[in-house]
């Protein structure tokens, strides 16, 4: 946690070290499990998918603007099945209201006006983690969409893992933010056709991260819209989505 604390005010950190974790079991034959844990006065809860067999690392799940949902709980199964610990946290606590749009704006909206409680909550999210049992020797951090701008953030502000995937991500870079202290490689999953974070976004992205020595990797899928690995959606990319989560795959196996 000491690598943190030039990142947060003391208020923050304080609420961050005295976070409570608590776990629950969610399944009957103990490989899933909720994670509740607090922040200050607010609650959160995680999902927990143990590996399949020895764990070859834990990978954090960052969810989209909807909040966490079966969608992240698939992915944390996914991994658990290429013998992964998964661990789908939750930004946004379980007393948020989130039934539409601008339900998800709201909550999306304050994390990006309060970067210091945005960073506050990933980073309290990892450290639920590290108190759960599912950690390993090697963690990673990915998200989807909004997620994925939050595996940026944790990014920049240097957490301690070894990994960061962002797919169809929200690639902005704040003005001043920078990537001189992120500690692990980065790969960016993305759409050639994303309307909300175009290739302007990612030139830039890439741009920072070679001029801070940052290891790097990016993977563009002509044509894919914004959403093109959420089966449902019209954004959806059956072969975007496929070859995505075989990057993930050998980014993790890479990184491991």
């Amino acid at each position: 946690m000491k690598a943190f604390s030039h990142l947060f005010g003391a208020v923050v950190i304080s609420a961050i070290l005295s976070a409570t974790a608590v776990i629950h079991t969610a399944s009957a034959d103990g490989h899933a499990a909720h994670l509740d844990y607090t922040l200050g006065d607010k609650m959160f809860s995680a999902h927990m998918q143990k590996a399949e067999g020895d764990a070859k690392g834990t990978i954090y799940i960052i969810h989209d603007w909807d909040g966490l949902t079966d969608y992240e709980i698939k992915r944390a199964s996914m991994l658990a099945e290429q013998g992964y610990n998964a661990i789908a946290v939750d930004l946004f606590g379980v007393d948020a209201k989130l039934e539409g749009r601008d339900d998800y704006r709201r909550e999306t909206g304050a994390l990006y006006q309060d970067r210091d409680e945005f960073r506050a909550r990933i980073l309290a999210a990892l450290s639920a983690g590290k108190s759960s049992g599912l950690e390993a020797d090697k963690s990673f951090i990915i998200g989807y969409c909004f997620g994925g701008a939050a595996v940026l953030e944790a990014a920049r502000a240097g957490m301690d893992l070894d990994g960061f995937v962002s797919f169809h991500g929200g690639l902005k870079t704040p003005a001043e933010q920078d990537y001189k202290n992120t500690p692990a490689p980065v790969l960016l999953l993305h759409g050639s056709a994303d309307p909300v974070s175009g290739m302007d976004d990612l030139a830039a992205v890439l741009t920072l991260l070679q001029e801070n020595g940052v290891p790097h990797d990016a993977q563009v899928f002509g044509g894919a819209r914004h959403s093109f690995t959420v089966e449902g959606s019209r954004d959806y990319d059956e072969i975007a989505d496929a070859k995505s989560w075989d990057a993930l795959l050998r980014f993790l196996k890479q990184n491991s």
